[in-house]
């Protein structure tokens, strides 16, 4: 049992390095996968060790996924916000030490949700019925104050917001059997955006500092590592209510943490999302996000013993992923400034493109077009690419309220 309960934890680890590095291949399709497949895995192991594989996977993928987004920008809907404060450590040759925010926010949110997971076992059955009926109104005067806040600028910034959130709508509802929506539509907003200004700029990658002294304070590490185990814990148990979303309740919060901050935070959201999301199944019998639901579909009966066992596969999975994820940045961070830049964002371009075209066809390339269309005219007018989070947060809005 020890043995395949190892040999599962570290093939859950290798294929979290699989998805997290690569753009568009997200745990929930490998977990659907291993779904669609269980009635033959079964017969060669139990539900628990396949559960233990998914934990892992997912766990790891939290570390790795800021790799992309902040080496390439083509991030998932936990790490879009992470695009412009990691592109701009890159454009100083800070790119490795983005990553170590990152990481800095993932481990330290895992330790302190495992520290705290039996209070929110407690509190949840307590505070999930209260808390649903009034997120949508509280998302309502968060975006509020997000855009009224910009004086001069407020008008423009609705506009961006409501833009972005129309899209979103339409794509997440207009559209069926999209078998990737979010890919073309976070790529087009925040990395495609990003890419084309940086072409028109003539901008290069300059030489990567490695082993630059890191500049966040201790006190804002205190403060994106609680802020995000907390929004972390609101966001695995409401519907709907994602990393995006949660990041930005975090942020008007916890106030200003500047880039390395806000790296961290949005670093320590996603995992301690998918960590806290153990005792949705276990306290609500409720899954929210793809790789819970297997879980539960593989093994349905979870009790004290399973979640002991989970949350020490996502300890071990973690401390291994931020030693795999240091080795890859600083792998990536030599290799990147090797590359003509005008070379690595056409190709990076390119391959979104191919990547999107390859999941849903023209009707993809449409969305990403548009996104990229909204992203450019966002830049144009100076207004703050975090409020093309309408894009996922109208549709949230109206889930709650309607």
């Amino acid at each position: 049992m020890i043995l395949e309960l190892l040999i599962s934890l570290a093939l859950g680890i290798i294929s979290g390095i699989f998805t997290g590095i690569t753009p568009g291949i997200h745990v929930n399709l490998v977990s659907v996968l291993v779904l669609s497949f269980s009635s033959v895995l079964l017969q060669i192991t139990s539900p628990l060790i396949l559960a233990v594989y998914i934990i892992s996977l997912a766990i790891t993928h939290t570390f790795l996924d800021s790799l992309p987004s902040i080496y390439l920008g083509a991030p998932d809907e936990a790490q879009a916000l992470n695009v412009l404060p990691g592109h701009r450590l890159l454009q100083k040759g800070l790119g490795h030490q983005a990553i170590v925010y990152t990481l800095i926010g993932s481990y330290g949110s895992l330790l302190l949700s495992i520290i705290l997971f039996p209070l929110f076992v407690i509190s949840m059955k307590l505070i999930a019925p209260v808390i649903e009926q009034w997120i949508g109104y509280l998302l309502i005067a968060v975006m509020a104050y997000m855009i009224f806040r910009e004086k001069k600028k407020w008008l423009k910034s609705l506009g961006v917001f409501l833009l972005s959130g129309a899209l979103g709508l339409v794509v997440l509802s207009g559209i069926p059997n999209l078998k990737q929506p979010l890919f073309p539509l976070l790529s087009g907003l925040f990395g495609f955006s990003i890419l084309i200004v940086s072409l028109s700029k003539k901008s290069a990658i300059p030489q990567q500092i490695a082993d630059s002294k890191l500049t966040i304070s201790n006190k804002n590490i205190g403060k994106s590592v609680s802020a995000a185990t907390g929004v972390g814990f609101l966001a695995a148990f409401l519907p709907g209510f994602g990393s995006s979303q949660a990041a930005i309740v975090a942020t008007n919060v916890v106030g200003d943490l500047g880039d390395e901050g806000f790296l961290s935070l949005v670093g320590g959201i996603n995992t301690a999302n998918m960590l806290i999301s153990i005792a949705t199944i276990y306290i609500l019998d409720k899954a929210r996000n793809g790789a819970i639901v297997v879980v539960d579909k593989l093994a349905p009966d979870i009790g004290l013993p399973e979640v002991l066992l989970f949350l020490g596969t996502a300890l071990v999975a973690g401390g291994i992923s931020v030693i795999l994820t240091l080795r890859l940045s600083r792998l990536f961070s030599k290799l990147i400034v090797k590359v003509n830049y005008l070379k690595l964002v056409l190709s990076i371009i390119g391959f979104i493109t191919l990547l999107t075209f390859y999941f849903d066809g023209i009707l993809g390339l449409l969305i990403l077009i548009t996104a990229a269309a909204i992203g450019l005219v966002t830049s144009y007018l100076g207004v703050g690419k975090n409020h093309l989070m309408g894009c996922l947060i109208v549709p949230v809005i109206l889930y709650f309220i309607l």
